[in-house]
């Protein structure tokens, strides 16, 4: 019965997992930005690790294929350290290491994930006006 929808509906299915999907990877994007600042609270602790967003494909009603965010993986670029002998989270030798979020990066990925969300609300605006004019056709 799935195969059997109209393709429009197949697109805003698709379109709709993509939706999901970049506003799940807004989140994790705001999450890094709230914590750029985020150090250790203990002495030579490690600061806040940046967060990345993995996508899968993912079955959709009509037989297409859309894409789901499967898991949250911290990045693994290496932290930065300033000397600031006052902080908490200072080692012995008064480095204290920095998250590893870069903000012009994370703006960057927040830009391309809401023109991502835009295209996907285009896609299912454009399938119901489709749609639309479909059945009015039929009615004449």
């Amino acid at each position: 019965m799935a195969d059997s929808l109209p393709p429009t509906t197949a697109a805003a299915a698709i379109a709709s997992s993509g939706l999901q999907a970049q506003q799940a990877r807004m989140r994790v994007i705001a999450e890094n930005l709230a914590n750029a600042d985020s150090t250790a609270q203990t002495p030579g602790g490690a600061p806040y690790r940046r967060q990345v967003p993995v996508f899968t494909p993912k079955a959709v009603a009509g037989g297409g294929e859309g894409v789901v965010m499967s898991r949250v993986v911290p990045d693994q670029t290496p932290f930065g350290s300033e000397y600031a002998p006052g902080n908490p989270g200072a080692d012995p030798k008064g480095y204290v290491q920095l998250p590893n979020v870069n903000l012009l990066m994370e703006a960057l990925d927040m830009q391309e994930a809401q023109r991502a969300y835009q295209a996907n609300l285009n896609v299912i605006a454009t399938a119901t006006e489709m749609d639309q004019s479909t059945i009015l056709l039929i009615k004449k």
